[in-house]
């Protein structure tokens, strides 16, 4: 590196040195618009600032366009928007803009809309909210923006700014309103009534009380006196809990232009996203020929879906689209006219290397060969190895890095002082810019530019990548898991006394005279039923047994449910006696003790291009505990598709290799051992550790040349399929073994793993999920972790089931090329899935195919693979060996073809092969026209539809998947005890036999719970005591506040439910100020050893459990009346 200065050496490392690392491990929004002024003081720049009176051209070298673009912002005093060819581009200049332009600015990305125009698809209400929070802030008067959107969001129609504006309303305390006409403008705006507000767009009245969910803002909840606003408070989308009190509120419109009802007549809206901005405005054209280039493409494909809705039947006698309809869109010729022949400046900015207004060029890069970088920046003039030039004084060196602490450290090696900073900071009055500024923080590309003595560094000049992380604003899901009872009517629900039912809602009995009271209603065989009281509510739950075939109900008044429970319960002592003994058992084997982390380890890490998630961080933590004691490790990491277990396993592989042992990396299919071991060379690839692969893509000789390297102990980690547990494999020295998805492994590979599981350290890996209950109940019996938290970047992913349609499937794949990504299209049926492949060639001649299956000759498939990973094509025809864990993050489109054949674990799997990285992803489920779905097809095709929360296989309510990560877990004999009984019961009847094993093992008497459903006392007292329908209307909220009220178990508990009620739904009414009494009387009464309490004509009567001395005489005292 020629032209760089020297640093200031010092005689001693800085102490701050290790303490950077904990300050910095947040990332932050870095600051760099200090160097704003450099490129400003340019006379060129001058001369651009002063040409902006009409049309301009400026030519930039990509690398340094934001850092140009945002002084140009900052010396114009005036708004800038830059338009793009493509989203992705749009969003990645809007992160750079961010930074140069520093937190005193605003800079806004409008996104474009997920569907194309005449396209039926919803949007995605996240990227709504964005583009409804983009126009709001345009609408303030004194607006100053940098804003960045694409074409294809710069092409759509949208509401006109007076109509946006009339749409938006400002609250204050005081004013008057009614929540009706309040209601009334937000459903016209695209608002969407709900029960409960846990997303942007939403909005729900109770009462004198409107919750409401602004896009782009924050919860709040609107309290009301007649029609007059009494309070205004955020409100917390998860626990529904109210907080910081507001003076106003600003409401606008939940979307930006028509209805998806009607979408196709766009007759609603009139302006485009430039009617939005004032008209001193600069307008930035970021390369017009890519864009006249992306408009052809977009208007063409929106032209071919327009021809394609006119002529389907179905659209035409709903009127929905005529031919002679409007677009929904401006061509691009007229937009484009509309631009250059206003008032506002127009800047034309491409890169012409001949014509360049600035000159910049691209920084020196060093692809992790930081000694060659640190001679450059740290030596002294005599040190500098031969030929190297000396730098010019006046260059400056600014490095933005996620790796802050390690290069603070290396700096000090050399006796440089740096202190990472998140903010670039002004040189005092007369002083220079220092020879070296470090800053913490991440962007996507350096570049110099020797015009301002200037050079900045990137992670990706540095180390060969950078870090992603982005700031996204995702709604939490757990809110509706929370507060929506799973149980609807007609659901099957175990009652844990009384068998299986069918449940068939809430039923009120009582009145007139009688006592009012709300109960279950469930239907049990021979047409019985049963009332189940409110207060018994937690002992009923959702049927979930695992089996295609529902079972049938109890029959009430037999022994049938005892005799059904019975059998689960020897059961589950059986497996809860094995458990204990085998982790005693290890607890007493002697194992390898590994050494803590070295140096290499964190180096390692360091280069993570990712930021690890929470989840990621406790589990990586977790393993290495368990590495470096004395015992045998067998530790399970549980985790989503794509949450990052590969990394915790390569971070274990490498500790262990570190301590001279070997690694074995079992996996279950030859592509997914292929995909592995591409990863290990690579994150490797820099320190001295040999990996190889043995699986059937290797030749008998290459086989023979792997096993001799593993017993010779040339090979550190070996990546194989069930190949690496046959006998004829020997390894050296292993130490630990990493095992994906045992559950897909045959009985003799278990065998094998289990005698392993004796003699090393053993990691296994699954993406089919455990459940929570199951995991608690299993605690201190069996080593889990759990990576339940997305990447930081991650979007969920938008799914659709439909008929099969050619137009829908041409424009999905079309959609995904012209964003530069690649698809998946699942056929499992290899008899035909040439013709398929045929069929699509034809359908979309412009993508580039191939097709892979798992009875293609090995050598063949694998070329397939790699040339697919490699882009030389565009769509994959393939069965279901993209199953297990291929991870090709360029592929976010996947369209599975009579998706209704498939289960619910398969489908779910296979859509987590798209999505992985920060790119919307597309998965599309089809099954054909004509076919009649059965009933529990079209529940698995509902399930997964509903399920696209980030994490959803965690909360997928319980369905097959938890019930085979359980099978997988305890034993496949189990599947049949779990469905005798349903799963919840069944994890509670295992819970209570491991606390009795544990018990008997170690001499402990069982505790006793007063508030356990057998010890609760039962009550009957002539009051009125249910939640009215007109104060929780909503009937599956009531019976999930009802389940919640009967599982209370203490005063405390208790208090902060009724202070839930209250904020949420208003002043208790009587009947509900009743009930909570009765549930805070069962709790004292449960501690007193109370077993009954009876009310009958005027008197009370209170029965104890077993025998129990009574203080008559203080108790009459207590009461105020003889006893």
């Amino acid at each position: 590196m020629s032209a760089v200065p020297l640093a200031t050496p010092i005689a001693a490392a800085d102490s701050s040195v290790g303490a950077v690392r904990s300050e910095l491990g947040a990332e932050p929004t870095i600051d760099l618009a200090v160097l704003l002024p450099r490129v400003q003081r340019l006379p060129a720049f001058t001369a651009l600032l002063q040409g902006l009176g009409g049309a301009t051209r400026l030519s930039i070298a990509d690398p340094a366009k934001a850092y140009v673009l945002a002084a140009l912002h900052a010396a114009s005093a005036r708004p800038l928007a830059i338009l793009t060819a493509r989203p992705g581009h749009a969003r990645q200049l809007w992160e750079e803009l961010s930074v140069w332009s520093g937190a005193s600015s605003s800079v806004l990305h409008f996104p474009a809309p997920d569907a194309l125009p005449y396209e039926r698809l919803s949007e995605d209400f996240a990227d709504g909210a964005e583009r409804v929070q983009v126009l709001s802030e345009l609408a303030e008067p004194d607006a100053n923006p940098l804003i960045v959107l694409s074409l294809r969001s710069a092409l759509d129609v949208l509401e006109s700014p007076d109509r946006f504006r009339a749409a938006s309303r400002t609250l204050r305390i005081g004013d008057r309103v009614s929540p009706g006409t309040l209601a009334e403008l937000w459903l016209a705006g695209g608002y969407e009534p709900s029960p409960l507000v846990d997303g942007p767009g939403q909005f729900s009245r109770r009462g004198g009380i409107l919750d409401v969910f602004p896009p782009g803002g924050r919860p709040c909840r609107i309290e009301f006196f007649g029609d007059e606003i009494e309070s205004l408070r955020t409100f917390d989308a998860e626990t529904q809990r109210s907080g910081e009190r507001l003076n106003e509120l600003r409401t606008a419109p939940a979307r930006t232009g028509a209805s998806s009802d009607d979408q196709y007549s766009a007759d609603t809206a009139s302006a485009t996203f430039f009617d939005h901005l004032s008209p001193n405005t600069v307008i930035v054209l970021d390369e017009p020929t890519q864009l006249d280039t992306m408009a052809r493409d977009l208007e063409q494909q929106a032209e071919e879906l327009r021809v394609g809705a006119v002529r389907e039947p179905p659209l035409q006698e709903r009127g929905e689209l005529q031919s002679d309809a409007r677009r929904p869109y401006i061509p691009w010729s007229d937009l484009r006219a509309r631009l250059r022949s206003g008032d506002r400046p127009i800047v034309d900015l491409t890169h012409d290397p001949a014509r360049e207004t600035i000159p910049f060029s691209h920084a020196p890069t060093f692809g992790g060969r930081l000694k060659t970088f640190l001679d450059g920046v740290a030596a002294p003039p005599g040190r500098r190895s031969r030929g190297q030039q000396p730098s010019p004084p006046a260059e400056s060196v600014v490095i933005a890095s996620q790796q802050s602490a390690r290069l603070q450290e290396l700096f000090a090696e050399r006796g440089v002082l740096v202190t990472p900073t998140e903010r670039l900071l002004a040189p005092a009055s007369g002083a220079s810019l220092p020879s070296v500024s470090l800053v913490h923080g991440s962007l996507a590309e350096g570049w110099r530019s020797e015009q301002l003595g200037l050079v900045v560094l990137t992670d990706g000049e540095l180390f060969g990548w950078r870090k992603v992380r982005r700031p996204l604003r995702r709604s939490r899901g757990a809110a509706r898991e929370l507060f929506l009872s799973d149980i609807e009517p007609g659901e099957l629900v175990v009652h844990a006394d009384h068998g299986i039912a069918r449940f068939r809602g809430l039923v009120k009995l009582g009145g007139e005279g009688a006592v009012e009271r709300e109960f279950l209603l469930l239907d049990y065989a021979d047409s019985d039923r049963l009332y189940v009281p409110i207060g018994q509510a937690d002992r009923v739950t959702r049927y979930v047994g695992g089996g295609e075939e529902s079972p049938n109900p109890t029959r009430l008044g037999t022994s049938e449910w005892a005799r059904a429970k019975a059998r689960v319960r020897r059961a589950v002592r059986d497996i809860a006696g094995d458990l204990l003994e085998l982790y005693a058992a290890r607890e007493l084997a002697s194992g390898h003790s590994f050494a803590p982390d070295g140096p290499w380890q964190r180096e390692l890490e360091d280069s993570f291009p990712y930021v690890e998630t929470p989840d990621q961080v406790q589990a990586i933590a977790e393993v290495k505990e368990d590495m470096e004691r004395p015992r045998p490790m067998d530790r399970l990491l549980v985790g989503d598709v794509g949450y990052g277990k590969t990394e915790v396993a390569l971070r274990a592989a490498f500790k262990a290799v570190m301590d001279g042992r070997q690694v074995a990396v079992l996996v279950p299919t030859t592509v997914l051992a292929q995909q592995h071991f591409a990863t290990f060379k690579e994150r490797l690839g820099a320190f001295p550790v040999r990996v190889d692969m043995l699986s059937r893509f290797r030749s008998d000789r290459e086989q023979r040349a792997v096993v001799e390297g593993m017993t010779a102990g040339t090979i550190d980690i070996c990546i194989g399929t069930h190949r690496l547990v046959q006998n004829d494999v020997r390894f050296k020295d292993l130490g630990l073994v990493i095992i994906d998805e045992e559950q897909r492994f045959g009985v003799a590979q278990k065998e094998r793993l289990k005698q392993l599981r004796k003699e090393v350290d053993v990691l296994t890996l699954t993406a089919t999920p455990i459940p929570r209950t199951l995991q608690m109940s299993l605690a201190g019996v069996r080593d889990m972790s759990a990576i339940e938290t997305a990447p930081e970047d991650r979007l969920p992913i938008r799914t659709y089931v439909t008929e099969h349609d050619d137009g829908l499937i041409r424009e999905a794949i079309l959609r995904e090329l012209d964003r530069g990504g690649q698809v998946y299209f699942v056929h499992n049926r290899v008899q035909s899935i040439d013709v398929v492949a045929g069929r699509l060639r034809r359908l979309v001649p412009e993508a580039r195919f191939c097709v892979g299956h798992g009875q293609m000759a090995e050598d063949q498939l694998e070329q397939v693979m790699i040339d697919f990973a490699a882009g030389d094509a565009d769509v994959l025809v393939c069965t279901t060996i993209i199953e297990s864990g291929l991870d090709i993050p360029n592929v976010n489109t996947l369209v599975v073809n009579n998706a209704h054949r498939f289960g619910l674990a398969q489908l779910y799997q296979l859509r987590g092969r798209v999505g992985r990285g920060s790119v919307r992803a597309y998965a599309y489920f089809v099954y054909a026209r004509d076919t009649q779905l059965t009933e529990h097809a079209e529940q698995r095709l509902r399930t997964i539809f509903e399920a696209t929360e980030l994490g959803a296989g965690f909360r997928i309510a319980m369905k097959d998947l938890e019930i085979r990560g359980a099978g997988n877990l305890l034993g496949a004999e189990q599947s049949g005890q779990i469905a005798s009984v349903g799963f919840d019961l069944y994890t509670r009847l295992l819970s209570e036999a491991i606390d009795l094993a544990r018990a008997s093992r170690d001499s402990t008497p069982l505790p006793t719970d007063a508030t356990a459903p057998e010890q609760r006392p039962s009550l009957d007292l002539p009051i009125d005591a249910f939640l009215p329908p007109d104060y929780v209307a909503d009937e599956a909220a009531r019976l999930s506040l009802y389940q919640r009220l009967a599982a209370v178990t203490t005063g405390e508990e208790l208090g902060q439910l009724i202070g839930e009620l209250e904020d949420r739904f208003g002043p208790l009414p009587m009947a509900a100020q009743n009930l909570v009494y009765l549930v805070g009387l069962r709790l004292r009464a449960g501690r007193a050893g109370v077993g009954q309490i009876t009310a009958t004509e005027g008197d009370v009567v209170v029965k104890f459990r077993g025998q129990i001395r009574v203080d008559v005489q203080r108790l009459s005292r207590e009461v105020g009346t003889p006893l």
